[in-house]
């Protein structure tokens, strides 16, 4: 069994101007205690939103995200993995079937109805649970390792400063 020792965040944002910008952050601590890289990558086109195919618009920017980065043992996504519990996939399926991480784990921060096999994950003294999926890592060990880590609020460090860093250029 191979041991995980880097660890990645990335989110993607799409201002209404037109392109889209990606970021990273990247740890070397499964609770992203330390930052050890940020990373981001500006696309001039990107597709147009369509409904339940989020990652056509997404999986390019994050293509283009980590093609210049070393490569990283687990991705977390803001998003679902799969869909529904027969396998849909969704945008961190893609990430994985593109080789992109070998393990991927899609944190969303709202329900999908047909997401039932999502695992709820509370944060902090938040009672709104964020909805865990998985790919190459077991869904109990994803949702443990998003329960720990760093931060206090619902929403861990990593997402938040991700999230941060793909609306500055936005």
């Amino acid at each position: 069994m191979t041991v995980a020792t880097r660890f990645g965040a990335a989110d993607a944002r799409y201002p209404l101007s037109g392109g889209g910008h990606a970021a990273l952050v990247a740890s070397d601590d499964p609770r992203f205690g330390t930052i050890v890289e940020q990373h981001t990558a500006w696309l001039d086109e990107v597709a147009d939103y369509a409904p339940g195919r989020f990652y056509e618009r997404e999986l390019p920017a994050l293509t283009a995200l980590l093609s210049d980065v070393d490569p990283l043992d687990v991705l977390v996504v803001d998003g679902y993995v799969d869909l529904d519990p027969d396998g849909r996939p969704g945008l961190g399926w893609h990430v994985w079937h593109a080789g992109l991480a070998p393990a991927v784990i899609g944190v969303a921060k709202t329900s999908f109805h047909a997401a039932t096999h999502a695992a709820p994950v509370l944060r902090g003294i938040s009672t709104r649970p964020l909805y865990v999926t998985a790919t190459g890592i077991a869904q109990a060990d994803a949702a443990d390792l998003v329960r720990a880590m760093s931060g206090p609020a619902r929403l861990p460090d990593a997402l938040r400063l991700v999230d941060r860093l793909a609306r500055s250029m936005s």
